[in-house]
């Protein structure tokens, strides 16, 4: 469920920040508002046709063997949000100010309102076919979806929408940089924990050895099936026996994406900085 949240919480509030940022700059421009909600709504129809496509995929490939599709899927997911978090930490900045600029250039009259569609369509369309993925991940880890789920789901839309309003009425005035640096961190465990679900249907597959299986034993101090347990392994991926090749794995990822985030946010700080001056 927090896991849930915690995604589609991000997703949906970075979707929302760009629609609120060029629905402010382009406030007062006539006609802007059809045109915005049929970005959205575009947006909606290609997240919601990619949903299906996945479900069909997944239908397919239980002939295959369900290990090795769960493990695909992991995978695939752990790829996008390392590359998701390491997107932000360069071009977050420079996002926020070419959504400003967008909307400066149609309330000149510089650009079409049909811009409108294309931008905020793509923008929704990116973030919901993220969530999509995303969602199939934690399905695969937690061994399909469930009511938890679908709550931290609906829970995670309503608070990302409410912040990203909040932010374009004027608000709510907290950096930016605090909600993407928090949830950053949560993704990253959350990637890192998504990896080592991935080794152990890997190992149930007998595609990779197990390397010592359990490395320890921590079910009588900390139950997996505990509230505490079931919390920290969707946040973090906690095992209560895991085996050496997860835990490889999972240190491999939460390393790689950390010093991966903290190279391209450094790199990126001087440049945002001139881009913003501009």
């Amino acid at each position: 469920m927090f896991a849930t949240a915690i995604i589609v919480f991000r997703e949906v509030l970075e979707a929302a920040l760009l629609v609120g940022i060029v629905a402010a700059a382009t406030r007062g421009v006539p006609g802007r508002g059809p045109w915005l909600a049929a970005g959205i709504a575009l947006g909606l129809a290609g997240a919601a046709a990619v949903a299906l496509g996945t479900g069909r995929i997944a239908e397919m490939a239980s002939g295959v063997g369900q290990e090795l599709f769960n493990a695909a899927v992991l995978g695939i997911a752990v790829v996008m949000l390392g590359w998701h978090n390491l997107w932000m930490s360069a071009h977050g900045a420079a996002l926020a100010a070419d959504a400003r600029g967008l909307g400066r250039a149609i309330s000149d009259g510089r650009r079409e309102c049909s811009v409108l569609l294309i931008v905020v369509g793509l923008a929704v369309l990116r973030e919901g076919s993220e969530t999509v993925l995303f969602l199939y991940g934690i399905a695969a880890s937690e061994g399909g979806a469930s009511l938890p789920m679908l709550t931290g789901g609906l829970g995670g839309i309503a608070a990302g929408v409410a912040v990203g309003w909040l932010l374009y009425a004027g608000l709510l005035r907290i950096p930016l940089r605090w909600f993407f640096t928090a949830t950053g961190v949560l993704v990253l465990f959350l990637a890192a924990g998504m990896a080592s679900q991935a080794a152990r249907f890997l190992i149930q597959a007998d595609v990779l050895p197990g390397l010592a299986t359990p490395v320890w034993d921590t079910s009588a101090l900390l139950p997996q099936t505990s509230v505490a347990g079931m919390l920290l392994h969707s946040l973090v991926g906690y095992d209560a026996r895991p085996a050496g090749m997860q835990i490889l794995f999972y240190v491999l990822v939460l390393v790689t994406i950390a010093i991966g985030m903290k190279r391209v946010g450094r790199a990126a700080g001087p440049a945002a900085r001139s881009r913003g001056a501009s």
